[in-house]
């Protein structure tokens, strides 16, 4: 039933899985109680994240708990088909390939639902997006899911706003021990890692521009400055504008920035961020790519189509000359960079995100018909336990608050 590129590349695969697992220590732990107690037991979860060893680990983890897993990726460039056909070999459900064509990909994504899952686990609102649109019949067997990241937490509010969201979803990307981590270090990271093992090129002395100051874009911006980068931030939001200065970075419009940047990281999640405004004025060599989870952030339609010569450059960086003579580079047309030109997060950051997304799955079948909206929140109660979990595997001690201590700080009075 699954739709792989090759089941032959297993082993590959495997090995990526097993390295992964020796470095989530969370997960090992979540695996355990989920092998004892079974809680997916009879349970479908479709499940739409990027397709690297980590993520297949967690797909293991769901399965070691009972779950009937329907694994595709979110992102055609980011799907590893090693790390499928290990999937497939180990008897779980895999529809994705490496460079899938739109309507591949869609066809995977459709495959995916009509496995009529009971769980959906997303990572920017595909397969929410899918099942409302094209499959309303299944929409009755969904109990509930987990959002991964804040493109689809955005179409997940509008939704729910316009009351169009079916059932309740977990904003996992929401939770401290995601966002702070995950889109803070491991953004900065994977980023940069997926930068220069494509290009080979210096970061040091260059003019780096980060689109978008969130906590994604502080990670970005942070570790170019670690590489010896002049960064330069672009904002529409004053107060995050005023923390990049905080922080020492210069901050400008685009429009501006475009002129003197020689490296460009858009991490927004909107679109045309960079659009024909810029382009004629970045100089000969810019270097363009986006964190953001769309490929809509950097406007390459229509770069492509106001370029005068296209040609690759080299593997996963295209050319795009224009008529002024200058000739701008696009990684990975344009999507996730840290993913479609590297491994993505490391395995530790992933860890605690991916924790968040295991137990996230478990309170969504453990609450089932209890949600008084459909937009759930991580509990503080989860945050905690993996936040604890992490420090005491890290070989890390905190404090705890004494008797008299806690009564001081739960009393209006001294």
């Amino acid at each position: 039933m699954s739709e792989i590129r090759n089941e032959l590349l297993w082993e590959s695969g495997k090995r990526k899985i097993d390295w992964v697992r020796n470095n989530m220590p969370l997960l090992r732990y979540i695996e355990a109680d989920f092998s004892e107690n079974k809680p997916f037991a009879g349970k479908k979860i479709a499940l739409s994240i990027h397709l690297e060893a980590k993520t297949a680990y967690l797909c293991k983890v769901l399965a070691a708990g009972g779950a009937e897993m329907y694994i595709t990726g979110s992102n055609p460039l980011s799907t590893q088909d090693d790390v499928a056909a290990a999937l497939v070999h180990d008897g779980l459900e895999v529809f994705a390939w490496h460079g899938a064509t739109p309507e591949e990909y869609h066809r995977h994504t459709k495959m995916v639902i009509e496995a009529g899952p009971n769980v959906i686990i997303d990572d920017g609102g595909d397969l929410v997006n899918l099942i409302h649109t094209e499959y309303p019949e299944k929409l009755k067997d969904v109990i509930g899911g987990c959002e991964e990241t804040t493109t689809g937490i955005i179409r997940l509010i509008a939704m729910n706003h316009a009351k169009e969201l079916k059932f309740p979803m977990v904003l996992v990307n929401n939770a401290k021990c995601k966002y702070l981590f995950d889109n803070r270090y491991g953004t900065g990271q994977s980023v940069w890692d997926g930068i220069n093992r494509t290009t080979n090129l210096i970061v040091a002395g260059k003019n780096v521009v980060v689109a978008g100051y969130g906590w994604c874009g502080k990670g970005v911006a942070m570790r170019a400055k670690g590489l010896g980068a002049n960064v330069i931030v672009t904002e529409i939001d004053p107060v995050k504008a005023i923390e990049a200065v905080m922080d020492g970075f210069k901050v400008m419009k685009m429009v501006d920035a475009a002129k003197i940047g020689d490296f460009f990281v858009t991490v927004t999640g909107c679109r045309d961020v960079i659009d024909i405004n810029s382009f004629y004025n970045m100089k000969d060599g810019a270097i363009l790519c986006n964190a953001g989870h769309f490929d809509v952030e950097v406007d390459v339609k229509t770069l492509r189509e106001i370029a005068v010569e296209v040609k690759e450059a080299k593997n996963n960086i295209m050319g795009y000359k224009l008529r002024n003579g200058n000739t701008l580079y696009v990684i990975a047309e344009g999507r996730l960079v840290n993913l479609a030109a590297g491994d993505g997060h490391p395995a530790e950051i992933m860890d605690m995100s991916f924790a968040i997304q295991a137990l996230s799955a478990l309170y969504i079948v453990e609450n089932e018909g209890k949600f008084d909206d459909n937009v759930v929140y991580v509990p503080e109660s989860v945050d905690a336990k993996v936040a604890e979990l992490k420090l005491k595997f890290w070989g890390f001690e905190i404090d705890k608050l004494t008797e008299e201590q806690d009564k001081y700080l739960n009393s209006w009075s001294v």
